[in-house]
């Protein structure tokens, strides 16, 4: 009988964190070893090393599915209804599983949609039984909403997204035609009885991403989606629904973006969040979250370089436990996508699921001790600002006051005046590769006016921003 092999895969003695540190001084050489910390724009802590956590937190995730591990959904914004419908169909033929249409009657960033005829044109084909239908329509979420009622048919299997957001537009453009507090009214009042009609419908998209593309950090995204949550859940509650049915019918909106670690630890958080505030209301209902790609992230100079930042977007979205993820398009900076394009952020997102198989573990980064920290932190800091915010009497208050354009403005001052942006302001190209877009004209139509009745709501407005922009034009 011969001698058994050697055990090349026998265990080596642990090494200490002195040992680590020990050989690292070495190399580090007259550099202090504090040179190695780092911080967020926000001022968390990252430390060069992290030991494995003694009681990492078990969070729930996103149902487990082999086939489906998450809601890859798809976008369009194209203004003619009729080319906005051959864009979904072409995506939910090439494997995408849900629609998200962006709505805007001026045509200028969305589907030029004013009535429900025009919608039913750009969804014809769409199975609503079989493919989630979410829509984005800012102050005219209630419409809209009825309008996708209609399209449904009052179907009671047909999977809806209503996605009203009316806090997010208020942000964003600072000021509402009408109250802003009436918008919130409509949306719960509209939402509640459309709740009765389809049982497996959500209302409201309790969006944090506002916060992120005007240049704020993971926490005040964070903090902006839960003080909506909480926002939306009174109102709906006001209108009729249980707390329990208010809670569930509430999709959290998340920013996925190039830093995959930042981005699964701010989704880890939000379930901690919620967790939390869920049980203080008296209910348990799991969170779903929909992540988006960030817009900010991406640049004109070398679009090219735009997929790798998608690619590490969708990968921390999925490993973070994102339920829905919605990749924008390499081309985004510079016009709207050809169907290359879209393709391709399609396939990026179906060859992480059916090839890397990322969905086939349950919150893969639990017990990593960097993730489970930044998770922690990220909590932490987050709560600390929806105190603050429900200290100003709600949201809507806190908008108006300032507090939340404030702590987006102190984040934005405290950013690196020239990050590290490939095909940037690193390794910019000599020549720049040509990249396709689609060519539109946009077309106004008609469309009911969202104005509500009583003085128009202001706040400092929370505008987008591109981090690469101001290199760009230097260039």
């Amino acid at each position: 009988m011969t001698n058994p092999a050697p055990q090349i895969t026998s265990p080596f003695p642990a090494a200490t964190a002195d040992q680590w540190r020990s050989l690292v001084e070495k190399t580090l050489k007259d550099a202090p070893f504090e040179s190695l910390r780092k911080a967020t724009p926000e001022g968390l802590a990252i430390e060069p090393l992290y030991e494995a956590p003694d009681n990492a937190p078990v969070l729930a995730t996103r149902p487990y599915d082999v086939e489906r591990p998450w809601d890859l959904r798809v976008a369009t914004t194209h203004p003619d209804p009729a080319a906005a419908r051959n864009q979904l169909i072409r995506d939910l033929e090439g494997g995408a599983a849900s629609v998200l249409v962006r709505l805007d009657p001026t045509g200028q960033a969305g589907v030029a949609v004013g009535s429900p005829e025009a919608l039913a044109k750009a969804l014809d084909g769409v199975l609503v039984e079989l493919a989630s239908v979410a829509l984005d329509a800012g102050f005219l979420g209630p419409k809209a909403a009825d309008w996708l009622s209609a399209f449904a048919k009052s179907a009671p299997n047909a999977v809806l997204a209503f996605h009203m957001d009316p806090l997010s537009a208020f942000a964003e453009a600072g000021e509402s035609p009408g109250p802003v507090e009436s918008h919130l009214v409509s949306a719960a009042t509209v939402g509640a009885r459309l709740a009765e009609i389809y049982p497996k419908a959500t209302l409201f998209l309790a969006s944090g991403r506002v916060v992120h593309e005007a240049g704020g950090g993971e926490a005040g995204e964070l903090a902006f989606a839960i003080a909506s949550a909480i926002a939306y859940a009174k109102a709906a509650v006001v209108a009729g629904m249980s707390m329990e049915d208010a809670f569930s019918r509430i999709v959290l909106g998340l920013s996925a973006d190039v830093d995959y670690f930042l981005t699964i630890a701010k989704l880890r958080a939000a379930r901690l969040l919620w967790a939390q505030v869920t049980a203080a209301c008296g209910v348990s209902v799991p969170a779903r979250i929909e992540a988006r790609s960030s817009a900010r992230m991406l640049a004109a100079q070398d679009a090219w370089t735009n997929m790798l930042r998608l690619t590490s977007a969708a990968f921390g979205a999925s490993v973070g436990g994102a339920d829905a993820v919605v990749l924008g398009a390499f081309t985004d900076p510079l016009g709207p996508p050809t169907a290359f394009a879209r393709r391709q952020s399609r396939n990026t997102q179906l060859v992480l699921m059916e090839e890397a198989h990322l969905g086939r573990v349950a919150d893969p980064a639990a017990g990593a001790g960097y993730v489970e920290t930044l998770t922690d932190e990220i909590a932490r800091a987050a709560w600390t600002q929806v105190q603050a915010i429900e200290a100003k009497g709600g949201l809507i208050n806190a908008l108006a006051a300032g507090l939340v354009a404030d702590e987006v403005a102190k984040v934005v001052a405290a950013r690196d005046p020239k990050p590290r942006i490939v095909g940037v302001t690193a390794f910019p190209p000599t020549q720049q590769a040509p990249v396709e877009v689609e060519r539109v004209t946009p077309k106004a139509v008609d469309a009911p006016s969202p104005r509500l009745p009583g003085p128009d709501g202001h706040c400092p407005p929370l505008r987008p921003i591109r981090l690469a922009q101001a290199h760009e034009a230097a260039q």
